[in-house]
């Protein structure tokens, strides 16, 4: 891969701000910590699970390779959204599945970015757990210009693309971690950061953003107004889904245990 110019690489910052894997890509070799963000539903869906107790394998969007995948780390595969089975991409979906205790969850854009990775910690963060991936952020000492926090909202694809349709959610999502950090004293965002924080600190009613949002909209036309409704459940989880051995694991202080 072609490597990243150094003024896209946001030095000098603490909490550091880009969409997508190309961004992802862009910041995680500089940074102590890689947060993914990807409300509807990557994330949110990984917050659920492993509050239950599950650890949530990340991997690209289901195909030919996947159920190979899950079969060699004995875990459950989930299908997608709109098929037919007790594991899915939709948060609704988990709550009522019955307990595995290690599930591969695919997506095209949160699981994509988490499972390219490499090398660099890596935290689920969504609006459910958004104050407790905070506060573990900030114990761990991360989040100045030398052990900077990369915060990596995911975005959707315009349909039969490869092209990053930045989200709303998404940016809401990455404003209010950023917004936490900086309450938390963490002084030296970036401007991306500033900027996204300044903004979800300026909106009104997020809920309400997100339902009528594009992306809130399309989950709601197919059927699955509920993935919104627990997406937009601010600091209902607090849990701390980090990356171990491929997986996340809830290391947040809510280890619930099986449903």
């Amino acid at each position: 891969m072609r490597s990243t110019p150094q003024w896209a690489q946001q030095r000098g910052f603490g909490v550091r701000l880009e969409w997508g894997r190309a961004g992802a890509a862009a910041l995680a070799s500089g940074a102590a910590c890689v947060v993914v963000i990807d409300v509807l539903s990557f994330t949110t869906a990984v917050s659920v699970t492993t509050a239950a107790g599950t650890a949530v394998f990340p991997y690209r969007w289901r195909d030919e390779t996947a159920r190979a995948f899950a079969e060699e780390r004995g875990a459950e595969l989930a299908v997608g959204r709109r098929e037919s089975g007790p594991w899915s991409l939709s948060p609704a979906t988990l709550r009522r599945a019955p307990f595995t205790e290690r599930l591969v969850l695919p997506s095209p854009n949160g699981s994509a970015i988490a499972a390219a990775v490499e090398g660099t910690p890596v935290v689920a963060a969504c609006l459910r757990n958004v104050s407790a991936v905070a506060d573990w952020l900030v114990a761990q000492n991360w989040g100045t210009p030398d052990q900077p926090i990369a915060i990596i909202p995911a975005g959707e694809q315009w349909p039969g693309t490869d092209t990053v349709r930045p989200a709303l959610e998404d940016l809401l999502g990455a404003g209010a971690l950023a917004a936490a950090l900086i309450d938390r004293g963490l002084t030296t965002p970036s401007p991306e950061a500033r900027t996204v924080a300044t903004l979800f600190d300026g909106s009104a009613d997020v809920g309400t953003l997100i339902t009528d949002c594009a992306s809130g909209r399309e989950l709601a036309a197919i059927g699955f107004a509920d993935d919104v409704a627990i997406a937009i459940e601010l600091d209902a989880d607090a849990t701390v889904p980090v990356l171990t051995d491929g997986a996340f694991i809830n290391r947040g202080p809510n280890r619930s245990g099986h449903k």
